[in-house]
């Protein structure tokens, strides 16, 4: 059965750091690619980054370039996404999603999903 499952959400001050993690089970990342979404209230979903399942990297959000990096840990099957200077527009829950073909920036495009992590950037 396949599961993910997001953590590391949380309240943060402008500037500050987080880092988020997607641990998965039942596959292994170099089955899927691991996509990265966010939703803040009142918008759409929107992509952030993917990881492929050999580990090519892709920022879909002009906005974090430069600053949110993902990286993974084959052993642990997790996946983690390290925010650096966190605007208050990165506000959203972040989800971490599975799909089996390549990374997309387009969320219908992925199978799994885990339950979303909140993370607020406030002073």
């Amino acid at each position: 059965q396949l599961q993910i499952v997001e953590s590391g959400g949380g309240l943060v001050q402008p500037g500050g750091s987080l880092r988020l993690s997607c641990k998965v089970s039942g596959f292994t990342l170099d089955q899927y690619a691991i996509g990265w979404f966010r939703q803040a209230p009142g918008k759409g979903r929107e992509g952030v980054s993917c990881i492929s399942s050999i580990g090519i990297t892709t920022d879909y959000a002009d906005s974090v370039k430069g600053r949110f990096t993902l990286s993974r840990d084959g052993a642990k099957n997790t996946v983690y996404l390290q925010m650096n200077n966190l605007k208050p527009e990165d506000t959203a829950v972040y989800y971490c999603a599975a799909e089996q073909l390549s990374c997309s920036g387009n969320y219908y495009a992925y199978d799994y999903w885990g339950q979303g992590t909140q993370v607020t950037v406030s002073s």
